[in-house]
């Protein structure tokens, strides 16, 4: 339904009620003005009649216009806002002046627009005292009348002043209440010579959440998110929501050092899980940095810079924060290139996958391979998965790419088996995203029976922080391949925040140790430990080990001593395609 209230033409900072309320209050007999800050916003025709004035000639005046003196007018304002304060209606009777001069004797009724904030607007019901003397009379009707509306107009219009400036959802600021302040806060920074700090705040893929679970749970998910962020600032910085997923804080007298600290502060506070709806949910955020004036001397400069910065957080890979570098400007634009390209580089066949062999340490013999995505661009080259994967993500085309990946990989399995080549097992990674999906059970189940494979011929990795985003719903996606006969493991397991008791109830079959463990285990003695104690962890639970990122003998020696099951780097072979694995594998099975 429309607001009752709208900006008059004239002047964007006066009030006016719509054309169907206009013509309600002029046909009443009773006086009815609206004011903020003591100035008249609108006065009906009953008012101006009363005063002797044209009602054109009062908007915009105060209300000093009918009084007879000032030493009234302030000792009527003083009562009637000490009530209104309270939360009360003033109600008394005025002797006014009007136009000529002469004395008009009156009941006054004045309501604040929004109880006990009387400098938001005010709504004055004036009624000519001498016409009141039978309170049965219609106009003493009419006039109760028109109180309830007044009341239901003060409703509308308070709420038609918050909705303009107030994000309904998170009850912060929201961007056009965030542009007014934060010029407001340049202009003063620059009049004091002061630093201020603009930072913008990207929830790290929102979006599954939404996709998944709803907009009613991604709803509260963002009201509990705005709470948090605004505790953790001062009472003088602006927190806003753009829109969406996106935050904006603006941090008066902060320099680099100040806003390095808040962000860490914003990150600490914003991780922890949250209880949504009897859901665990975590998020996490990734934070773009402008500083006025090195980065910028107006807001949308600094906006602009802001978030290159994040941008650059979330290619990062998320859960970051960066400060805006003029490099950024550029990198910006690759990354717009890239996205376009990405969007078509499907159609285009221009991914590709190779694969990686996963050797048993006990035989020697190749047991599986790992299905990795590759992109080659005419012009922007061999495009790395470091890169590519988390714009995907960020784009909404994650979901296609595994699609297209999972049924590739699958097919090229049943084409090595056509070729005889048995014994092999599919490793193929599973997004963040793609665990979100409830239908993902179904997709596999559809893609093992096109391509004429058994669940037992395909292993499905996630990592810990893709399980830990919803550790209830990846429990129960989890539990439906686990009933189906698929294997699932944990890769880059150790560098995650997921516990021993999820774990257990994730169903795994196999851990991956992530290679950044691997790489240092000859030298390293913490590194040694670390890997020693996951792979006897993992024995103990009757779990697999895999170890990814094997490149020397020395590394080889000590896993196979430590008792890992399975291996994969350089040091047996790099990612081949399917030709060359195939090729790989035949010659290894020569006598």
């Amino acid at each position: 339904m429309a607001s009752p209230l709208r900006a008059s033409h004239d002047s964007p900072s006066l009030l006016t009620p719509s054309d169907g309320l206009r013509i309600v209050l002029d046909a009443l007999p009773a006086g009815v003005a609206w004011l903020r800050d003591l100035r008249i916003q609108y006065c009906n025709a009953a008012l101006a009649d009363m005063l002797g004035h044209a009602a054109q000639d009062l908007v915009g005046l105060t209300s000093r216009a009918w009084h007879a003196d000032d030493a009234q007018w302030v000792e009527v304002e003083r009562r009637c806002a000490a009530a209104l304060k309270a939360g009360q209606v003033f109600s008394t009777v005025l002797t006014l002046q009007r136009q000529d001069g002469s004395a008009l004797r009156c009941h006054a009724r004045v309501q604040a627009q929004h109880a006990g904030r009387p400098e938001a607007g005010t709504v004055w019901l004036l009624t000519d005292a001498g016409l009141a003397a039978d309170p049965a009379d219609a106009l003493q009707r009419q006039v109760q009348l028109l109180q309830e509306q007044v009341a239901q107009y003060a409703e509308s219009a308070s709420r038609a002043w918050r909705q303009a400036d107030i994000d309904e959802l998170t009850n912060l600021p929201n961007r056009t209440l965030l542009a007014r302040a934060a010029t407001q806060a340049i202009a003063q920074a620059h009049a004091g010579t002061k630093p201020l700090a603009v930072l913008y705040l990207d929830l790290d893929r929102f979006k599954y959440v939404n996709d998944s679970l709803g907009h009613r749970i991604g709803d509260q998910l963002l009201a509990a998110l705005a709470t948090r962020l605004r505790s953790a600032v001062r009472e003088r910085d602006l927190v806003a929501r753009l829109g969406g997923d996106e935050f904006m804080l603006v941090l008066p007298d902060t320099d680099v050092h100040g806003a390095a600290h808040v962000a860490d502060k914003l990150m600490a506070r914003t991780a922890p899980v949250y209880d949504i709806a009897q859901r665990e949910l975590s998020i996490s955020s990734s934070i773009g940095i402008a500083m006025y004036p090195q980065d910028g001397e107006d807001f949308d400069t600094l906006t602009q810079r802001a978030d290159a910065a994040v941008h650059q957080a979330k290619r990062s890979g998320g859960s970051a924060y960066r400060f805006f570098t003029p490099a950024m400007q550029s990198e910006a634009a690759r990354a717009l290139a890239m996205e376009n390209a990405l969007r078509r580089a499907l159609e285009r066949q221009q991914f590709a996958l190779v694969f990686q062999p996963m050797v048993d340490l006990r035989s020697g013999h190749v047991t599986g391979v790992e299905a990795l995505l590759r992109w080659r661009h005419p012009e922007l080259g061999n495009v790395s998965p470091a890169e590519f994967i988390p714009l995907a993500e960020a784009c909404g085309l994650i979901d296609t790419l595994g699609e297209w990946a999972l049924r590739n990989a699958a097919f090229q399995l049943k084409a090595w088996r056509d070729r005889g080549l048995p014994g092999l097992t599919m490793a193929v990674n599973l997004s963040a995203m793609q665990l979100q999906q409830t239908q993902l059970p179904a997709l596999i189940d559809d893609v093992l029976r096109e391509a004429g494979l058994a669940p037992s011929d395909l292993e499905l990795e996630l990592t810990e922080g893709a399980a830990m985003q919803d550790p209830q719903h990846a429990i129960a996606v989890l539990q439906a391949l686990h009933e189906r006969g698929l294997r699932v493991s944990i890769d880059d397991f150790g560098t995650g925040h997921s516990s021993l008791s999820y774990l257990k109830r994730f169903r795994a079959y196999k851990l991956k140790i992530d290679q950044s463990f691997v790489r240092d285990i000859s030298v390293d003695a913490d590194d040694r430990a670390i890997v020693a104690a996951v792979i006897h962890m993992a024995s103990s639970l009757g779990l697999q080990t895999i170890a990814e990122g094997v490149e020397t003998e020395a590394q080889l020696r000590f896993l196979r001593q430590q008792g890992c099951d399975e291996a994969q780097g350089y040091l047996f072979s790099r990612p081949l395609s399917a030709a060359q694995l195939e090729a790989f594998v035949r010659d290894l099975q020569q006598p």
